[in-house]
């Protein structure tokens, strides 16, 4: 269901829908855009082949596919995206989750042809979101880089965030659902990477969410959280929560849970039921107008 903008909440809160049909809107110094592209095709994936160095992709790649929030003033970007996901994937390179039936599932264009499923063939991933500093050359910033060459840093912290506060009642000037890739695992359960986004009047929250079902066999539950807090300060406060869940079956079963996979169509609804594998909060803090 695509989300109805009400233009009075927006004029009340000082928000702008962005120009020239594109997703998202701009308030408070923030520009917040979703964008959402169809499957990429035979000629990008044999691209994406050379770059990743990998032939095995999940079924359907929405590789052109993101979310990006600019903080206009300090030229600071956080954005979702594929490649960088799949690039997490790649690099942790967990083993195979062992199934039975694994064998059957995945064939090569002729179906004589079996493949050894010797990677990680659900796609698992810890990517949690990128950032970028582009350059500005109205507010004189040198050019920076991804990740490694960029000054921004997460550090560690105590602080959470307030997800009470979250659910009090406030107008939802924007919401969007960005998928980033989905993989059916051979009509065995899904693997599926997802962000969501939320702008209210207060702040702003997405949610990044890695959610895979291997039927009879695993359940996993990777999920980022992070959350602004708009305010006077020229220096933005991001926090962002990891948490990374995760149960067989077999062990949920033991503990009276049901064993049927239809019972875990919905993350949202049993994440409770996943003992907690990892869990951090970070916090970033946006430089300044120069």
């Amino acid at each position: 269901m695509e989300f109805e903008v009400d233009e009075k909440e927006l004029k009340a809160a000082g928000a702008e829908l962005l120009p020239d049909g594109r997703r998202g809107l701009r308030l408070h110094g923030w520009e917040i855009e979703s964008i959402k592209r169809p499957i990429l095709n035979t000629r990008q994936l044999q691209e994406w082949e050379q770059k990743l160095e990998s032939s095995h992709f999940p079924e359907m790649i929405f590789g052109d596919s993101s979310l990006v929030l600019k903080h206009m003033n300090s030229g600071t970007k956080i954005h979702f995206n594929v490649f960088d996901a799949l690039t997490g994937w790649k690099q942790e390179a967990l083993p195979p989750v062992e199934v039975p039936a694994a064998a059957i599932w995945k064939y090569k264009s002729e179906s004589f042809q079996q493949v050894i499923l010797d990677y990680d063939y659900t796609f698992t991933t810890p990517y949690c979101g990128s950032e970028t500093e582009e350059i500005n050359a109205e507010l004189g910033r040198e050019a920076t880089s991804e990740k490694g060459n960029c000054s921004l840093c997460w550090e560690e912290s105590k602080e959470e965030i307030d997800l009470a506060s979250l659910a009090l009642k406030e107008p939802i000037l924007f919401y969007d659902e960005v998928i980033l890739y989905e993989d059916e695992l051979g009509d065995n359960g899904i693997s599926l990477l997802t962000v969501k986004v939320r702008v209210m009047p207060s702040s702003w929250f997405v949610l990044l969410r890695f959610w895979l079902r291997v039927d009879g066999v695993l359940m996993r539950l990777r999920d980022t959280r992070m959350h602004c807090v708009f305010g006077k300060s020229t220096n933005p406060v991001i926090l962002r929560e990891s948490c990374w869940r995760e149960a067989t079956i077999q062990a949920l079963s033991a503990k009276g849970y049901p064993s049927d996979s239809a019972a875990y169509n919905d993350p949202s609804i049993i994440f409770q039921r996943l003992p907690i594998i990892m869990r951090k909060t970070q916090k970033l803090k946006l430089p300044g107008t120069p």
